[in-house]
């Protein structure tokens, strides 16, 4: 952290836990504001995930449509998933892909990190890129209900201008994949042999 953020800077005063449940863990802490008083911060902690912009040797992406229930509606999203205890971020890319697409890529890239809700949460998503696919068979979780489809670059830019695509990491995964195609933003592309030691 640097000094000239000092003054931002709020410290723990005491750590409680709200919740703990079979996927959230929810805090409740005092902390210490840099000028003494004390104020309240209430989070969830999250392992992190990843998110994956799959794309076709056509150029079409591989996206989801999967019911949401907090919000009582069908969303269309990149295929993405929590990391497990002791899992690489790459190792959760691939193995999220998989189970809930089907494919394999040849290729992967690292985009970037984004923090999808820093005022509540300490979730991390990590974007990764994949290429080079091939379908083989999903494995998806007890109670995941996903749809698998394929669209063009421009019908998922079309959704989100007409505000139909909503899911925040799906938008940041598009604009980083127009950056990319663009030539304005880079991606480091690896093979499945170098690939093999992400795991």
């Amino acid at each position: 952290m640097s000094e000239a953020d000092a003054h931002l800077i709020e410290e723990p005063h005491e750590r409680r836990q709200l919740l703990r449940g079979n996927f959230l863990d929810v805090r409740g802490d005092t902390i210490r504001l840099p000028d003494g008083d004390l104020a309240s911060r209430e989070y969830i902690v999250h392992p992190g995930a990843v998110v994956v912009v799959p794309f076709l040797d056509d150029g079409r992406l591989v996206l989801e449509r999967q019911y949401r229930y907090p919000l009582s509606q069908v969303l269309l999203e990149f295929p993405a998933g929590k990391i497990d205890p002791g899992e690489s971020t790459c190792r959760c890319a691939e193995r999220e892909l998989a189970e809930e697409t089907g494919y394999r890529a040849q290729e992967w890239a690292y985009a970037a990190r984004m923090h999808n809700a820093p005022a509540y949460s300490t979730e991390f998503i990590e974007i990764w890129f994949a290429r080079g696919l091939s379908l083989g068979e999903r494995h998806l979780d007890h109670g995941e209900l996903i749809d698998v489809v394929a669209m063009s670059e421009g019908e998922l830019d079309r959704l989100a201008r007409e505000g139909a695509l909503t899911d925040a990491k799906t938008l940041i995964s598009l604009m980083w994949l127009q950056k990319w195609r663009a030539g304005e933003w880079a991606l480091n592309w690896r093979s499945a042999e170098d690939w093999s030691r992400c795991r």
